[in-house]
């Protein structure tokens, strides 16, 4: 059974930096690729940043330069390192995960596994 556990949200200052993290649990694989995704209050969930298979990685237009996802395999832990935090990035940031191989594309998903979310406010 895979469980993906986020942490790390909070509040902060515009201009600000937070990183949450995401630990996988109950299965690890080579292909094991993640995503991050946030959804403010009373809009859609819209992809933020996703990795590949192969490491690989791509952005939402609106966090490029700003955000940085990595993933720490030993830990099975996914990253999200925003800086220069804005009010519009305050949104529930949840992760997601997948085991299928996909290298070069896949980055907003399909994602069959998905954590309860970690609350990021921008003031």
């Amino acid at each position: 059974h895979v469980q993906l556990v986020e942490s790390g949200g909070g509040s902060v200052q515009a201009g600000g930096s937070l990183r949450p993290s995401c630990t996988a649990s109950g299965y690890t694989s080579p292909s094991f690729r993640m995503g991050w995704f946030r959804q403010a209050q009373g809009k859609e969930r819209e992809w933020v940043a996703g990795m590949d298979s192969a490491g690989s990685t791509r952005y939402a237009d609106s966090v490029k330069g700003r955000f940085t996802i990595s993933k720490d395999n030993a830990k099975n832990t996914l990253y999200l390192q925003m800086n220069s935090l804005k009010p519009e990035d305050t949104a529930m940031y949840t992760c997601a995960a997948d085991f299928v191989y996909c290298s070069g594309s896949c980055y907003t998903g399909p994602y069959d596994y998905w954590g309860q979310g970690t609350q990021v406010t921008v003031s």
